[in-house]
């Protein structure tokens, strides 16, 4: 292997960590291990496993599932504007949530939680204890 070929290649646990996918380089071989990544479409359970330019990753967090493309290999975790060269998000736009009004949001189910005053004095009347 050439020296420039291995200097465009990193492990993919360190560049989660440079390009800020995740919190901790520990975060992202625990991410790995766990089968949440996916590189050129198939799952890698190894840490060690490297990325160079041009691969495609999926990696699942916690909300939803990011589709990034390898643009060069980190240095060093740096700000947001230097991790956000070291890749582009392809990833899908996120599902739009239903928006509830004020009034919606105030609502509660009937029965969830406490009974208010109206319902306590009803339930009253109903077992005879008024």
């Amino acid at each position: 292997m050439a020296d420039g070929e291995a200097a465009e290649r990193q492990r993919v646990d360190k560049w989660l960590f440079f390009a800020r996918i995740v919190k901790s380089r520990s975060l992202a071989q625990k991410l790995v291990r766990d089968g949440q990544v996916k590189l050129n479409g198939a799952r890698i359970v190894r840490p060690s496993v490297d990325v160079a330019p041009g691969d495609r990753l999926v990696v699942a967090l916690e909300r939803r599932d990011v589709h990034l493309v390898v643009r060069a290999p980190g240095h060093r975790r740096g700000p947001y504007s230097e991790a956000q060269e070291l890749y582009e998000d392809v990833s899908p736009p996120p599902e739009a949530r239903e928006k509830l009004t004020a009034f919606e949001q105030a609502q509660r189910v009937p029965g969830a939680g406490r009974p208010t005053k109206k319902e306590r004095r009803s339930l009253m009347r109903l077992r005879g204890e008024e």
